[in-house]
């Protein structure tokens, strides 16, 4: 089989696109959403793999900055839109796309890449890591009740049509995104993405709805959902599904949350994909009855070990030597000197001998915080060459907020 792999041509965008979707099920998604990702495809950084005329292979990439730990918001290329079509696979095809990627991510000085697995067991072998996990929650709010901070009851809620107020909450996101690793700094155009509401794709529930939480007239927190109104023999047995809920300080978070438990006629309220030390948790009477469920979230590949290990910062103080395994990446291959603390990093070649033996999929897996070294190292994953480097390292590596990805790409 002879196949071409090349940059995506915007006149190619529909039969690529229609590759994709053919991938993922063949259900059409809405002119919408159809739109919207047209309007957000980058095609420099979009690759289409041709068999003659027929295109049987899909991957782009969005141009993002990513929080790491310190703060520092850092360039990393999304990996988004991989398919394969299912007359062509095993031949090569996806490990085309993901070589011509990383050469390209590496040649445009991105030390990251970072991406949404559809299924977790297939970007391992490129070098990519776990490197955040998210929880869903089905919460019973008939019998889990809430106790909320001081100062929730000063918080004033009021209802907004959620384009209306778009340009508050996201100015309430952006405040946000330094504070946690993982989180996106949203590009121009991608505020979109929080309006999407194709009708066909409610399940039953309404239109999105949103919620403003304000202070002093200042917008301070928001959340967007949907209302299913459900009735059984027993009367109401409605649901609430959060779509996203953000807030700038412990009570407005807190108000927010109390008024989707107390949304009348409803019982039940599901979340998903929020942050694994949410701290909702705390403040259920009941957290059984939530029923908690973690899958993993963003997955994260070092496209260049050591500007990506410069780029965050460490908990503790850290000096340690890494040997490095990337047969996919062989540039990232070797001795790599780890010096940083809370202020700073330096990561260098060096020819010291090795304190911690590792692939590049356990650092990326531990690079954003979520993931300790030490658990990977009782996972067979990470060897220890120096008494001592596992523990200095793994402390080192932590984050005091889980790594969150706010939402897919």
């Amino acid at each position: 089989m002879t196949t071409d792999v090349r940059v995506l041509r915007q006149a190619d965008w529909d039969e690529w696109y229609e590759n994709l979707i053919r991938a993922f099920g063949g259900v059409a998604e809405s002119s919408e959403e159809r739109e919207l990702w047209n309007a957000l495809t980058e095609y420099d950084r979009s690759l289409g793999v041709w068999d003659g005329e027929n295109c049987v292979g899909t991957a782009g990439a969005f141009s993002f900055r990513v929080t790491v730990p310190g703060g520092a918001s850092v360039p990393a290329a999304g990996i988004t839109m991989v398919s394969v079509a299912a007359t062509h696979r095993r031949r090569g095809v996806l490990t085309s796309m993901m070589r011509r990627q990383l050469d390209d991510i590496r040649a445009g000085s991105e030390p990251l890449a970072v991406l949404v697995a559809s299924e977790p067991g297939i970007y391992g072998r490129f070098g990519y890591g776990i490197g955040s996990l998210s929880v869903s929650a089905e919460i019973d709010t008939a019998r889990v009740r809430l106790s909320v901070p001081p100062g929730t009851d000063g918080v004033r809620l009021r209802y907004a049509a959620p384009a209306e107020v778009l340009d508050a909450c996201e100015a309430v996101y952006a405040r946000l995104v330094p504070e946690r690793p993982g989180m996106l700094a949203r590009q121009p155009g991608w505020q979109r993405l929080m309006l999407l509401d194709p009708a066909d794709e409610r399940n039953g529930a309404s239109p999105l709805q949103c919620v403003v939480a304000e202070r002093d007239g200042e917008v301070v927190g928001y959340t967007r959902f949907r209302v299913k109104p459900e009735w059984g023999p027993a009367g109401s047995d409605g649901a609430v599904t959060m779509v996203d809920l953000e807030g700038l300080d412990p009570a407005a978070r807190a108000a927010l949350w109390r008024f989707l438990f107390d949304v009348d006629l409803t019982s039940t309220l599901r979340t998903r994909g929020r942050p694994v030390d949410d701290a909702w948790q705390h403040m259920v009477s009941d957290i059984r009855r939530c029923q908690l469920r973690t899958k993993d979230s963003l997955h994260v590949r070092l496209v260049d070990v050591g500007a990506a290990l410069e780029a965050r910062t460490y908990q503790a103080p850290v000096d340690v030597v890494f040997e490095v395994e990337d047969s996919f990446c062989p540039w990232n291959e070797g001795r790599w000197r780890l010096t940083g603390d809370a202020k700073g990093a330096v990561c260098a070649r060096t020819e010291d001998a090795p304190d911690l033996a590792l692939s590049v999929r356990e650092l990326g897996a531990a690079y954003l915080g979520g993931v300790s070294l030490a658990s990977l190292a009782a996972a067979g994953r990470v060897r220890e060459l120096r008494g001592g480097a596992l523990a200095e390292a793994s402390t080192a590596f932590t984050s005091t907020l889980a790594p969150w990805l706010p939402h897919g790409f």
